[in-house]
């Protein structure tokens, strides 16, 4: 039998985008029913990364029971490390804003539940299947519930903000493919370790030896990383050699070392969706476009994307006023294109690809040089990477 459910909006996808929108929409008055083929405990317990643009911490710190200001950590600039130096980038002299450390699954701590608290209708364990109808007023998500029966989720507006393997995305482009990519020659190596930070700002270092980033997670744990080969197995290294890779990238930087109790490869690519919406469906956050992880925009773009969603939907469904909703793809593709182009630009002029010359690689220390020893440089890198006004 079919279990068949009626809502103003059905969003498949409990991460930062789909549940922030539904706290938007409900704010507005507009229901919403939520589902994810993950349980609750995955996605509260999945680590990723969480750099956060000041207007994402100032949309997230209105919500009930956020603590985005009382976890996270605020961080006033960055470092630019290369020829065996640091190079401070201050954000709030060059733009008044600044950015927040506060992983991701975090953050889905708190809108899990601010959402539940607040009546939403979120399943987990349900796992979509198709989306049918976009071309007309009443899509539907097929799907099967944790029971494994079949559920039926019938709305005016379907919202795939499922991840970079959507399976919302074939209902807008017409394949799990369809849209534009880069991949780089180079991936991430990634650790978490258990030691207090080696510094109290992010370290992005270039080097002959390639590129490392410094962060950290917490007081007592980091999260590193170093260019590696894509097709590098993570359990190759000893912990000796990962630490070798990672001091080697960061002259001048002593690192505090500590037990390694994860570590994986992180591929590079970028992505855009051929469009993000079809009728009454739309794609948001990685269902419509991936970023490198060197600018820091994922989930921050992901956010931005859910503003303007949630602004034409209010429209749409509370005033009959469809025409938010019919440019929402062009005003969101204005920002999801600076952010690709940002991302490139930190990648390229940090990292040390395999076929780069050497004149590659001093021209690429030359741009490092025009950024920090300019104010207009500072300032370009400190605007793309604390955020661009929502």
């Amino acid at each position: 039998m079919t279990a068949t459910v009626r809502t103003r909006v059905a969003i498949v996808g409990a991460g930062p985008a789909g549940l922030l929108l539904s706290h938007l929409l409900a704010t507005a008055g507009i229901e919403s029913v939520v589902v994810d083929s993950r349980t609750r405990e995955q996605i509260e317990t999945t680590i990723r990364a969480g750099i956060l643009e000041q207007g994402t911490v100032d949309l997230l710190a209105a919500i009930e029971g956020s603590r985005v200001h009382t976890v996270g950590h605020r961080h006033d600039g960055i470092v630019l490390g290369f020829e065996g130096s640091g190079h401070r980038i201050d954000f709030p002299s060059l733009t008044g804003r600044s950015v927040w450390l506060y992983p991701q699954h975090e953050v889905l701590k708190d809108l899990v539940a601010a959402r539940l608290a607040g009546g939403q209708d979120l399943r987990f364990g349900v796992t979509v299947e198709a989306v049918e109808g976009a071309d007309t007023t009443s899509p539907a998500v097929v799907a099967t519930d944790a029971e494994g029966r079949t559920l039926r989720i019938e709305a005016d507006v379907v919202v795939g903000a499922d991840g970079s393997r959507s399976v919302v995305r074939p209902a807008v482009v017409g394949s799990r493919s369809g849209g534009r990519f880069r991949e780089y020659p180079f991936a991430w190596f990634g650790i978490l370790c258990e030691a207090p930070p080696s510094s109290d700002e992010l370290i992005y270092s270039r080097s002959d030896a390639g590129f490392a980033l410094i962060s950290q997670r917490s007081e007592t744990v980091q999260r590193m990383y170093f260019q590696c080969d894509p097709e590098l197995d993570p359990a190759s290294l000893s912990e000796a050699q990962i630490w070798d890779a990672l001091q080697r990238r960061v002259p001048g930087t002593v690192l505090r070392e500590g037990p390694i109790i994860q570590r994986d490869v992180l591929r590079f690519r970028s992505f855009v969706a051929n469009d993000l919406r079809r009728g009454r469906v739309v794609i948001v956050g990685d269902a419509a476009h991936t970023v490198p992880p060197t600018g820091a925009k994922g989930m921050n773009l992901a956010v931005a994307d859910v503003v303007l969603l949630a602004e034409a939907l209010d429209g749409l469904l509370l005033r009959g006023d469809a025409s938010l909703l019919d440019t929402f793809a062009e005003r969101a593709l204005r920002r999801i294109w600076k952010a690709q182009h940002f991302s490139w630009w930190m990648t390229t002029m940090l990292h040390v690809a395999p076929e780069d010359s050497e004149f590659d690689r001093l021209r690429e220390v030359g741009e490092l040089r025009s950024v920090v020893e300019s104010e207009a440089g500072q300032t370009y890198l400190a605007e793309g990477y604390t955020g661009w006004p929502l």
